[in-house]
C-alpha cells in the first residue's frame, strides 16, 4: 500500500494531542494549546538548525552557515507573528480556564532552555527544575558542558584566518558568553575589511535581536492577558519576563557598534 499524507505526517496522533481540560470546554483553550504546541515544534526545528549551524561553522562552511542562519531567523519571525493570533484571546477568556493549568508553565519548556544554552546563556539554574534522574536534566547538563554557538563562531573565525585569542577559544563552556576586548578588535577588523564574514556577523546580530523581539512580544502578550498576576509556575509573571529583555547573547557584536 502506498504511503499516504496522513500516514507520513502521523496526523491521527498529532491531531489527537489537543485535549482541553476545562468543562465545555472553554472555546479558547483549544487555541492556547495549539499555539503552545506549535511553539514547541518550532523550538525543535530551531534546535535542529542550530546543530547544523554549529557543525557548518566548525567546518568553515560559510554558505551552509549563512543559509541556516537565514532559516532560523525566518522561523523566529513566524514565532513572533503567532503572538498576534494568541492576542485575539481576551483576559476574561483566558482566566476562564487558567486555573486548570495548575502549576504548568512555559518555564518548564526543556527545549527553550536547551536553545538558551546553545546560544550561550549558560547557568546552572536552567536544569535545576528538572529531577536529577530525568532525561531533560541529562540533556541540559550535556548542553551546559558543550561549546555554545558563539564558541563555534570563534572557531570559524580562526578557520577564516583571524587571530582569535586563545583565552577565548579555551574558555570553560559552562561559563556564559562574556565581552572580550581582544575579540572585539578582531571583529572590527572583519567589519572593515571582510564583507563576507561581516555578513555572518550581522546574521548573528539578527539572531540576537530576533530572540529579543520574541521575548518582548511575549512579555506584552502576558501583560495584556494577566497584568501583574503571578505566573502559573510560581514566577513573578510579566515582571520576570521583562527582566530577560535586553540581555545580549553576543555582547561583543553589540559593543563594537560605537567604533564602526
Amino acid at each position: 500500500m502506498a504511503l499516504t499524507y496522513p500516514q507520513y505526517l502521523q496526523l491521527e496522533g498529532l491531531l489527537g494531542l489537543q485535549k482541553p481540560l476545562s468543562e465545555g470546554p472553554e472555546h479558547d483553550e483549544m487555541l492556547f494549546i495549539v499555539i503552545h504546541q506549535v511553539y514547541e515544534l518550532w523550538f525543535k526545528q530551531i534546535l535542529h538548525e542550530a546543530t547544523l549551524l554549529q557543525k557548518s561553522l566548525e567546518e568553515g562552511d560559510t554558505p551552509t552557515a549563512a543559509a541556516t542562519l537565514k532559516r532560523i531567523l525566518t522561523i523566529l519571525k513566524v514565532m513572533v507573528s503567532q503572538i498576534d493570533v494568541l492576542e485575539t484571546m481576551t483576559p476574561i477568556s483566558f482566566n476562564s480556564f487558567r486555573h486548570r493549568l495548575d502549576t504548568a508553565s512555559g518555564f518548564e519548556s526543556a527545549q527553550f532552555r536547551a536553545l538558551e544554552l546553545m546560544l550561550g546563556h549558560k547557568r546552572a539554574s536552567a536544569a535545576a527544575r528538572y529531577p536529577k534522574d530525568s532525561a531533560e536534566r541529562a540533556w541540559l547538563d550535556e548542553l551546559m558542558a558543550r561549546p555554545s554557538l558563539w564558541q563555534s563562531f570563534l572557531r570559524y573565525l580562526v578557520l577564516e584566518g583571524y587571530p582569535v585569542p586563545e583565552e577565548s577559544l579555551a574558555r570553560d563552556p559552562r561559563e556564559p558568553t562574556a565581552e572580550s576586548p581582544a575579540v572585539q578588535e578582531v571583529l572590527l577588523d572583519i567589519y572593515r575589511h571582510d564583507p563576507l564574514v561581516a555578513q555572518i556577523c550581522e546574521r548573528f546580530v539578527d539572531l540576537d535581536e530576533g530572540l529579543q523581539e520574541w521575548r518582548y512580544r511575549h512579555v506584552k502578550m502576558v501583560e495584556r492577558t494577566i497584568g501583574t498576576k503571578r505566573g502559573t509556575g510560581g514566577s513573578a509573571g510579566a515582571e520576570y519576563l521583562r527582566s530577560t529583555i535586553g540581555r545580549a547573547l553576543f555582547p561583543d557584536l553589540w559593543a563594537i557598534r560605537v567604533r564602526l
